[in-house]
């Protein structure tokens, strides 16, 4: 009979022991959890009831909206001042706070437009690997704006421009000045350089169809004596 009680007691023992065990793990785990939880923000350990959590989201919501909103004031001063650079021709201080602003307001396509309109001009001044950089800058700048605002008229003219006359590439910028006359459908100009693209890739009656166009809508008298003989010059080599 002692033997059978000192079995019993012995058994007691050690579910008393594997039970204690179980407790201090759960509640390290429950403990780390905890501490992970507390170090994802810096006002210490988080609300526990209901109504404390919502009056926190409340707070830091207010917080992210403010900043959000300096943020966004910040970027237009940016950008502002990127324009009065751009306007004394300081292109490439206008380039660094390009970038800045762009940083603060990555959708905004006119910083995009902007930027690459910079690095354009810019390009014109310099020599070797830095034109060509600058002018590859500018072509991601200007396809950037394009893909931002599928409507915005601007990039889409400088693109074409930037193909025609600095890249050589007046295939690419063919339906780029296509759609831009879609929006602006009485730009002279951007008809003459499509025209121009249209000659130069030997798309001949397209070209003399713009120059028709020109002369019908134009009240330049010099624009019109251009496209009549640029007109002239196509029918020359298509009827030869």
């Amino acid at each position: 009979m002692k033997k059978v009680w000192i079995l019993i007691v012995v058994l007691v023992c050690i579910v008393i022991f594997a039970l204690g065990g179980y407790l201090i793990r759960r509640n390290a785990s429950w403990g780390a959890l905890a501490v992970r939880i507390s170090e994802m923000g810096s006002g210490g350990a988080p609300p526990e009831t209901i109504e404390g959590l919502k009056k926190a989201i409340a707070t830091y919501g207010d917080r992210i909206e403010m900043y959000s909103r300096d943020v966004a004031q910040v970027g237009i001063y940016w950008k502002i001042l990127s324009v009065r650079l751009m306007d004394r021709k300081l292109y490439g201080e206008a380039i660094e706070t390009l970038q800045k602003a762009i940083r603060l307001m990555p959708e905004d396509a006119t910083l995009h437009y902007l930027y690459g309109l910079s690095s354009s001009i810019l390009a014109k001044s310099t020599y070797g690997k830095e034109k060509s950089s600058l002018f590859a800058q500018a072509e991601a700048a200007h396809l950037r704006a394009i893909e931002l605002d599928k409507k915005y008229a601007r990039p889409l003219y400088a693109i074409g421009v930037l193909y025609v006359f600095e890249l050589d590439k007046p295939e690419a910028a063919i339906p780029y000045l296509t759609r831009y006359l879609e929006l602006q459908t009485r730009d002279v100009d951007a008809m003459f350089i499509l025209a121009r693209a249209y000659f130069v890739t030997g798309n001949l009656k397209e070209a003399a169809a713009l120059y028709d166009k020109i002369i019908s809508i134009t009240k330049d008298a010099s624009k019109k004596a251009e496209a009549e003989n640029n007109k002239k010059t196509i029918l020359d080599r298509l009827y030869e």
